[in-house]
């Protein structure tokens, strides 16, 4: 019988570990926002882009139409986005940030800042680098292009 690898040897566990425990300790500053990580990314997607079709902003965050549709839904429930009618196609419509939404964004994305920067503050600022680098290496040779939701 072969040897099993023990768990901590794998490199993608190690990953989902630091990953899980990362999005957790955001998820429930979030949850203070009422806004969950998924509907942060969408809010992030939007900021700054105007308005975009679903499909379009679909394909940049990597997600279906369906995804997009649900999240979407949700956002403008709670009154952080707008749906705008396409004149030419009475089917189509356009999502951007509400008033709210916008005001709600950088309050959020210094949620984000806090957390990382507390988080990896035991790495020096080179380590931190580093790791980023490497990452963002995967990222790119491995073609990963969906925004992390979940």
């Amino acid at each position: 019988m072969s040897a099993v690898s023990d768990l901590a040897s794998h490199t993608g566990y190690l990953l989902r570990m630091v990953s899980n425990a990362v999005s957790q300790r955001f998820a429930r500053k979030l949850a203070g926002e009422d806004v969950t990580v998924a509907e942060w990314a969408m809010l992030r997607s939007l900021y700054g882009s105007g308005a975009i079709a679903p499909s379009a902003l679909a394909e940049k965050m990597g997600m279906t139409k369906g995804a997009i549709s649900k999240l979407a839904d949700r956002l403008h429930e709670k009154g952080l986005i707008s749906r705008t009618g396409n004149p030419e196609d009475r089917r189509g419509h356009s999502l951007s940030l509400s008033t709210a939404g916008a005001m709600k964004v950088p309050l959020l994305a210094g949620f984000a800042d806090d957390n990382d920067a507390a988080f990896f503050a035991v790495l020096s600022a080179e380590e931190h680098e580093r790791l980023r680098d490497l990452l963002r290496t995967l990222i790119v040779k491995n073609g990963l292009s969906t925004v992390p939701v979940d």
